[in-house]
Parts: structure tokens; sequence; C-alpha cells
């Protein structure tokens, strides 16, 4: 009896040890990569609402070309010519619809809910686009960026272990 005790005790103990442990949850991961519109034409001072340069059109190809790796699950921009015009690369690369915002009217906390462990690419302005990164980050962290500047690409990632950031300049 006492064998028998004993085996299984042992049974008890090394059987459930060796079980996958399938109660653990996978951390779930909001990832945002945030840029401004590639370069505007600035020859009719007076139209709030250009298009892209052939400078800029080439820009947006190539940052659909850097992101070539990265699986965008939603692209957003503002409605504008611009910003629009740089996003449809990666857009379509992603085969995603644009989604639209306003950077004015933004509900910081419910796009986050929208967007708890997705991937997305949000194009604004050299003012908008380090607010929304503050925005995510919780944080003044990032000033305006300078009106010449279209390559700045800022990466924000959100888990429940934190957050964290990073600037790249990308040409």
């Amino acid at each position: 009896m006492k064998k028998l005790s004993l085996l299984l005790l042992v049974i008890l103990t090394v059987f459930p040890s060796c079980k996958e442990n399938t109660n653990t949850e996978k951390e779930v991961i909001s990832t945002y990569y945030l840029i401004r519109h590639a370069e505007k034409d600035r020859s009719d001072s007076t139209n709030k609402n250009p298009h892209l340069t052939e400078k800029g059109l080439q820009r947006a190809e190539n940052w659909a070309q850097h992101f070539k790796t990265i699986k965008f699950d939603m692209v957003y921009t503002t409605n504008y010519n611009r910003t629009i015009q740089t996003a449809k690369p990666t857009a379509k690369a992603n085969k995603t619809e644009l989604q639209f915002y306003n950077p004015s009217d933004l509900n910081i906390e419910e796009f986050l809910i929208q967007t708890k462990g997705k991937t997305s690419l949000i194009v604004g302005h050299s003012n908008t686009t380090p607010k929304f990164v503050n925005d995510l980050l919780g944080e003044e962290k990032y000033k305006d960026i300078a009106d010449t500047n279209n390559a700045n690409l800022y990466k924000v990632v959100i888990s429940e272990s934190g957050k964290t950031t990073q600037l790249s300049v990308v040409d």
C-alpha cells in the first residue's frame, strides 16, 4: 500500500508539471508609426490644400518601400491632399482603406481602444504628428517638426509592460 501511495504521489507531482502551460495569455501589443506628409507644393501660398510635389510623391513611394516588411492593420490620415497622397502607397501595399482622423477632435482614449493590438500608420503634419505621439505616450516629449523636415519617423509601442518610443530620420 505504501508503494502504491508513493507511486500515486509521484504521478500527481510529475505529470502536471510536464503539461504545457495553456493559461498564459499572450501580451497585447499596439504599434504606431507616425510620419509627417511628404513635400508639398508651395508655389501658391494661398492654397491651404496643396498636392505633393514630384519629390513628395517619390517620398510617399519610398515610405511604402521602407514599410514593406510591416503589415499595417490600419492607415490613418488627415483629410488633406498632401497627407492622403503620402499615405496611399502604403495603404495600397497593405490592401487597406484609408481611415480619416481630425487631430483637433481626437479622443486618444477611444483611439487607443480601437487600435489595441494593431499596427497602425498615422500620417499628419509638422505640428499634429509630434502632438499625436505625445498623446499616445501621455507625456510632452516631442516638439513640432521643422517645416522643411519630411523625414521623421516616430515609432510608439504600447503593451501591458509599458510604452516605448523611437525617433528615426528616413531620407
